[in-house]
């Protein structure tokens, strides 16, 4: 064999190993956003189905308003809202394009804009229509608003109480805004298919849309209700779907919905890493966080006032810290991915 052939062979030798390992962390990269992918769409398709179910209830009570028809309108409101968190942690992709995500969800709403918006359409002169809705901007389109003109006390007191022809003319307009928006958003996804899984960088955009909704959910959705965080006084009205008292609801939905369409590509990654054990302890830590519920399912007024009751809110977010940490900090470090910018940084 000469030098130059002999040479060859070694580094056909050297570089075999490699291009296997290269080989096979692609396979398990794909698997994994393939994974993601099919969750996130099942989770966009649920959402389309309850928010078309909304719809149909608000018209329900509105045509027949009856108490039977109010519970079933606020039950159908609820499992919508539900949906929605179950992929609220998704900050790419379709969910990006007109602001659907803040069209699905206005929040937080410290100037109390969806009660300023709501009393200047219902005392308008001009009809709510479709159009309305869809020029009125985020503050109006989304699950706050019908929680606003379902649960708000002020406008339950009032002549513009459902099931007033005003505000049920703005109950069915928004309920409609939803249901069209989570349609598109489903058939956006799947069209989005391709696209999501021949771009390498979304397997990093994907873990940090997990890593941020854990953020969010520990320092904004929780701490600052508690008075862990800003001025460290306990406000109900820092939370989410205070109005309705589904605070604590919505973050169980949130938990589900990661452990549901986002843990299991994540746990296909570190179960080829230099660290597969991390997986087994996600897993335990997310039953970890949704074992206080049912407990947890009360109002966040309550939870925040009886010394009892908040004690329990504290076991939950000592939890939630505790899954942050195992995959921010390390899962994402041993995945390489670098920590992003998100809403819950501050300025």
């Amino acid at each position: 064999m000469q030098p130059l052939t002999i040479t060859a062979g070694i580094a056909a030798l050297i570089l075999a190993p490699i291009s296997g390992m290269a080989g096979s962390q692609t396979e398990t990269n794909n698997n994994a956003e393939q994974q993601w992918h099919q969750g996130i769409l099942a989770g966009y398709r649920s959402l389309a189905a309850e928010a078309g179910d909304m719809s149909a209830a608000a018209a329900d009570y509105c045509s027949t308003p009856e108490q039977e028809s109010r519970d079933a309108l606020e039950q159908a409101w609820l499992d919508a809202f539900l949906a929605w968190q179950r992929v609220r942690y998704v900050d790419f992709g379709p969910v990006e394009s007109d602001n659907l995500a803040w069209q699905f969800q206005f929040w937080p709403d410290p100037k109390n804009l969806i009660a300023r918006k709501a009393s200047y359409l219902l005392d308008s002169e001009a009809p709510v229509s479709d159009e309305v809705i869809a020029e009125s901007g985020v503050a109006v389109q989304g699950f706050p608003m019908l929680e606003y003109l379902l649960y708000d006390e002020t406008l339950n007191a009032g002549n513009n109480a459902l099931p007033a022809e005003k505000t049920c003319g703005l109950l069915r307009a928004v309920a409609g805004h939803i249901e069209a928006n989570g349609k598109q958003l489903s058939d956006q996804w799947q069209a989005f298919r391709k696209h999501y899984l021949a771009t390498e960088q979304y397997r990093d955009t994907t873990i940090r849309a997990g890593m941020a909704a854990l953020e969010i959910l520990e320092d904004r959705r929780l701490a600052q209700p508690m008075g862990l965080r800003g001025n460290g006084k306990r406000s109900v009205y820092a939370a989410d779907a205070w109005r309705s008292g589904s605070s604590l609801r919505t973050m169980e939905a949130t938990i589900h919905g990661l452990e549901q369409s986002f843990l299991p590509g994540l746990t296909r990654l570190l179960k080829e890493s230099d660290q597969p054990e991390l997986g087994p302890r996600i897993e335990n830590q997310f039953k970890d966080v949704l074992e206080h519920f049912p407990k947890l399912h009360r109002p966040m007024t309550e939870l925040l006032s009886n010394d009892d009751a908040f004690s329990l809110l504290q076991g939950f977010y000592v939890d939630v810290s505790q899954l942050t940490t195992l995959i921010n900090d390390q899962a994402a470090v041993e995945l390489g991915v670098i920590r992003g910018f998100n809403s819950s940084d501050g300025d």
